[in-house]
């Protein structure tokens, strides 16, 4: 307490105890591709060796993250479309051309290898912005199942995954399953913390000057910072037209996808010529009950995570209810302003959320444990997947 010795006036700066909750970013994306370490390198621009020959640039290390905010940014540091760096630049170059504006890129050399992977993965784990993950081309098994082992770990991050190339039709096939091979494959296991898509996109390859399939995961990525900055989180990245992509490795009915879409299989198809993604529900499908669509996770993801963010401030704070009530001025603060974005349902916030911290989730015997329990209920709004008219004969007014 300030000593008052001298009577007058006293103006004094107090810091406040609390701090609005910000909404965290959720289009970030980490990367891990293959680049070889002998890529050609751009040159860099006026920069000569002794002997006056143009100096290029140095590709960066494997193993070690990498900003990148534009593909400039990204073919000084590891090169542009070329053999040796084929999949992973396309992926990044698909994803700002979507509307991607960060990414995190570790390069390694085989992408399928789970232990290089896996180490990427630990590097990713302490890059708090990172929302996105994928593996652009990595079809093994172990590798995708460890991303989703890091998302689900982390708790705020969501994966993309590319389907297998396969022109077997069922869930198994595509998520890596062969019951014909000797040993029998298990397919990818289900995870609401992912999302797969699935067939390969056609790109024009200007290494080749010809037109290549890719894994659309790259491009995906950047359809959802897109979708999450035209409409926010809680919009499905579905119905969106894949910009640089002029066709598909396999051509969809709305009969072929009716036995994907349930299991979770994010089908992309043509529609008079225009690539569109299709489907937006977690990996497993129905079998994830309320965590079966995509916008629901990320959204979910969002929350939980900008709520952990913005009420640090709280821990260590005398627990009595003026704790309380700054706890659940600032979280209904933070929720109305994501209700009033369109991603909770109800037409009051009354409806669309509620708050509570008080006597009943903070008794004694909580107390004592030096913990402070606030529930939050949120209705979210889930996507218009099936849209239905039903029509029929009219006689007219009077009849």
């Amino acid at each position: 307490m300030p000593q008052y010795l001298s009577p007058g006036v006293y103006v004094e700066e107090v810091p406040s105890s609390s701090a609005p909750i910000a909404g965290v970013g959720t289009s970030t994306a980490g990367f891990i591709g293959e680049v070889a370490a002998a890529v050609t390198m751009p040159e860099q621009p006026g920069k000569l060796d002794a002997q006056s020959n143009p100096v290029p640039y140095t590709v960066v290390a494997a193993g070690q993250p990498q900003l990148i905010t534009s593909w400039l940014a990204f073919k000084n540091s590891f090169g542009d479309i070329q053999a040796g760096n084929n999949t992973l630049a396309h992926a990044v170059y698909g994803f700002f051309n979507n509307g991607g504006t960060r990414c995190w890129i570790t390069r390694v050399a085989d992408v399928d290898s789970a232990t290089q992977v896996t180490n990427a993965l630990a590097d990713f784990a302490a890059i708090d912005e990172i929302a996105i993950v994928a593996a652009p081309g990595a079809r093994s098994i172990a590798v995708q199942g460890a991303i989703l082992d890091h998302c689900e770990n982390s708790g705020d991050r969501f994966a993309i995954i590319d389907g297998q190339r396969t022109t077997t039709l069922t869930p198994a096939a595509i998520k890596g399953g062969d019951a014909t091979a000797t040993p029998p494959t298990n397919p990818l296991r289900n995870s609401n913390y992912g999302a797969i898509y699935w067939p390969w996109i056609a790109v024009f390859d200007p290494a080749s000057n010809a037109t290549i399939f890719q894994p659309p995961s790259g491009h995906l990525a950047g359809i959802y910072a897109r979708v999450d900055t035209l409409r926010g989180v809680h919009k499905a990245p579905a119905n969106e037209v894949i910009r640089g992509s002029v066709g598909l490795e396999n051509l969809l009915s709305r009969a072929d996808q009716d036995g994907l879409n349930p299991a979770g299989i994010n089908v992309i198809r043509s529609f008079d010529g225009t690539v569109t993604v299709w489907g937006a529900r977690t990996i497993g499908g129905d079998a994830n009950g309320e965590w079966k669509y995509v916008p629901v996770r990320r959204l979910f993801l969002f929350l939980r995570e900008s709520i952990d963010e913005g009420t640090r401030w709280a821990v260590f704070e005398p627990n009595d209810r003026a704790l309380w009530a700054k706890i659940t001025r600032n979280v209904t603060a933070f929720l109305t302003n994501v209700w009033r974005s369109g991603a909770l349902f109800g037409a009051t916030p009354a409806e669309a959320f509620y708050v509570k911290c008080d006597d009943e989730t903070n008794p004694p015997e909580v107390r004592d444990l030096g913990q402070v329990i606030t529930e939050i209920g949120v209705a979210v709004v889930k996507p218009a997947e099936f849209v239905i008219f039903r029509i029929s004969q009219w006689a007219g007014p009077g009849q």
